[in-house]
């Protein structure tokens, strides 16, 4: 069998925060799905911190698959922010791989946003995206993915991994958003719930795809 024809991987994209939380739930989920990641043989890319959530997720899955099994992608303007960066120590932004993974470091968030959403297209099936509980840049990663699976730009699945009832909120504005109008009910179910870490994976292998979809054309001159 050559490489082009082995079979494909599937990759999730965890979207999460660079803190850990007030709560050890939201670890402890982390590590959660990291586990039910490499019972599955899901490949992880994710924002590439080394802190919170984000570090939390990484070194589980690299500590039971390997370091192939994790890549981070990161700006640049992000890696002191996000990884245990010493600006007087030369070597620190070499991410540990055997602990990490692999890393790559870009110039911009619309560059990650955009290789991580590859990694999980090309993966296929199986594959997904994800968000943990995290703040104002975990919403806007997973509003915008969700966004794109609504105008056609691709069809994988989205969903929460509501831990503590922490989405609840924004389940509810769909809702509210379904009803009053302004989202389609053909399109409520793009972005789905999970209460746990094995119930994340069931729902990326039986996820629907929403009948509303958008059916445009995006690769097109």
């Amino acid at each position: 069998m050559t490489t082009s024809d082995a079979p494909k991987q599937p990759v999730v994209c965890v979207f999460c925060g660079a803190s850990g939380g007030n709560s050890p739930i939201h670890l402890a989920a982390a590590r959660a799905l990291a586990r039910a990641l490499h019972a599955n043989n899901i490949k992880l890319v994710y924002g590439g911190g080394t802190v919170g959530l984000m570090g939390e997720v990484a070194r589980t899955l690299v500590s039971l698959a390997g370091p192939s099994s994790v890549h981070g992608i990161i700006p640049q303007p992000l890696v002191k922010y996000e990884q245990n960066h010493d600006p007087n120590d030369p070597k620190q932004h070499r991410i540990d791989e055997s602990i990490y993974g692999r890393t790559t470091v870009v110039k911009d968030m619309h560059t990650r946003k955009q290789m991580m959403a590859q990694e999980v297209i090309e993966g296929g099936a199986g594959g997904g995206f994800v968000a943990l509980s995290g703040g104002y840049g975990t919403l806007e990663e997973l509003m915008e993915v969700t966004t794109w699976n609504q105008l056609g730009i691709h069809s994988m699945p989205v969903m929460v991994y509501n831990v503590d009832g922490y989405w609840n909120g924004l389940i509810d504005w769909v809702k509210s958003a379904v009803s009053a109008g302004f989202i389609g009910s053909s399109n409520a179910g793009i972005l789905v719930e999970a209460l746990d870490a094995d119930e994340v994976v069931t729902c990326l292998k039986t996820y629907k795809t929403a009948e509303g979809r958008f059916k445009l054309t995006w690769d097109e001159n």
